[in-house]
């Protein structure tokens, strides 16, 4: 998957699932964690380099999960925001592969993610070349997304609750996007987990 270019994938699984007052991480869905069933994903793809950002019960997860294949990376920081985790995340790849032309992060509370979609956004990355290739949900977009090297240190420079959504406000940005259909549906509550629960049939 990454012999056309090298890119690093980031697994952004650092917060501390304050609404939902357990782990999201944890919560299972087909018979799996939601971390093991992002982390499935990507092994699919073949990326060399894969890190795994925890942060907040970040024992308990590694109790329950075996991470093979991946650079566990921590972030001491996580009740800071999402920036700390993105900083963490993009210089643990940097630190693995310092020749990295890409970057594409994914977060572990997207239980409709399908692999189908991580190959559209590294493909339209690839060939197209922007900045910055997003997923669209609705009228939204966000993770997962990728990211070429000329944006890093703007990921770099993040602060707090910024995620990488910010980006597409700055002059010059140019970025596309690959729709993602049940992208929008993330677990944040217990209601969502309840709600998932009732769509495993």
């Amino acid at each position: 998957m990454s012999a056309e270019g090298n890119i690093a994938v980031v697994v952004l699984a650092a917060g501390g699932s304050l609404r939902l007052g357990r782990p999201k991480q944890l919560v299972e869905f087909k018979g799996k964690t939601l971390l093991e069933q992002t982390m499935d994903k990507v092994d699919m793809l073949g990326f060399q380099t894969k890190i795994l950002v925890l942060g907040a019960n970040q024992e308990r997860i590694q109790e329950k999960i075996k991470f093979d294949g991946f650079k566990v990376a921590i972030n001491k920081d996580w009740e800071q925001g999402m920036a700390s985790s993105i900083k963490v995340g993009l210089e643990a790849s940097l630190s693995k592969e310092n020749e990295l032309d890409h970057v594409l992060f994914l977060v572990s509370d997207q239980p409709f993610l399908e692999q189908t979609n991580l190959i559209k956004l590294v493909h339209t990355q690839l060939t197209k070349n922007p900045k910055a290739t997003y997923s669209k949900y609705g009228d939204n977009i966000g993770v997962p997304a990728i990211f070429g090297k000329t944006t890093f240190p703007l990921l770099l420079s993040l602060k707090g609750d910024e995620g990488a959504k910010k980006l597409i406000h700055m002059d010059n940005f140019d970025f596309c996007t690959e729709t993602f259909q049940k992208g929008g549906f993330d677990v944040d509550t217990e209601e969502d987990v309840q709600q998932l629960k009732k769509m495993q049939a």
